[in-house]
């Protein structure tokens, strides 16, 4: 059987994808981890004002950076949101049936 888990996402990257898809919503969602896993398997560019321009697959996501080191719940939902539309729901599945969790 072959993984349709991208080569790209390294443990790290893989524990954050579970994480922005865990019920209930998670509240200590590290800015810093989920950048790096927008990077990872789209581009995120740093816009003058603060902000980030996400682009995974044919979705784009600006995201304001968080005044503290969590993003929040509506960032959660959009992320999860835009992740789905570019095919991760069916990779964290595929790592949830693994055995894989946060």
């Amino acid at each position: 059987m072959s993984s349709s888990v991208p080569e790209s996402l390294d443990n790290h990257h893989r524990d954050t994808l579970l994480q922005l898809f865990q019920h209930p919503t998670s509240h200590n969602m590290d800015w810093q981890a989920v950048s790096s896993l927008l990077g990872a398997v789209g581009s995120v560019e740093q816009l003058h004002d603060g902000k980030s321009r996400a682009r995974i697959g044919g979705e784009t996501e600006v995201i304001a950076r968080p005044k503290d080191k969590d993003i929040d719940a509506q960032q959660v939902v959009n992320l999860r949101r835009m992740l789905t539309g570019a095919g991760f729901a069916a990779v964290v599945e595929e790592l949830e049936a693994e055995g894989k969790e946060v």
